[in-house]
């Protein structure tokens, strides 16, 4: 675990850390153009992804002594069946939570159990601006492969999407 966060550990999550998770992400939804999501889901909705994520991919969270700091997790990429083994991937953190190395902590415990489960490609998709989530993404490892301009409207502006990919597979 980063030093920064020497009391923080990291676990899978359950139904039951819907709220935290909600609660998370909600200002995303709402402040930010992080997420093209326009209404913050429900803790009944929430807990229905992590428990979706579960099934096939992975959905962890990170909590120290005052309760959840973020969660990260990977999901289906596209629904056609030639895409099984590709996943999106995403990171979420309390605000309070940024630039103390808690999205590369979430990630080196995420990134092993998505290959674990069979997964052979993330992805990553990033609504720009967004230098920390590019930096983050680049530092995992991650390579840029695409940007697609003025595809999201939020806020009363276009925004440019970013996607990157990592390999999953074990070098030969």
């Amino acid at each position: 675990m980063s030093s920064l966060l020497p009391h923080a550990r990291i676990r899978d999550a359950t139904a039951a850390d819907a709220a935290a998770c909600a609660q998370i992400y909600a200002p995303y939804v709402t402040d930010t153009s992080i997420t093209f999501e326009l209404t913050p889901p429900s803790d009944q909705q929430m807990a229905e992804r992590i428990t979706t994520a579960q099934l096939q991919h992975a959905w962890i969270v990170m909590e120290d002594e005052q309760g959840v700091l973020g969660y990260a997790y990977g999901g289906t990429f596209r629904a056609r069946a030639a895409y099984q083994w590709t996943c999106e991937v995403s990171v979420y953190l309390r605000q309070v939570g940024h630039r103390r190395g808690a999205g590369r902590a979430l990630y080196s415990e995420l990134l092993p159990r998505l290959a674990a489960r069979g997964m052979r490609t993330a992805i990553a998709c990033m609504t720009l601006p967004n230098d920390a989530s590019l930096g983050l993404h680049r530092a995992m490892g991650f390579e840029d492969v695409g940007l697609m301009r003025r595809v999201g409207h939020k806020h009363g502006a276009w925004h440019d999407v970013a996607w990157a990919q990592l390999d999953l597979t074990p070098e030969p």
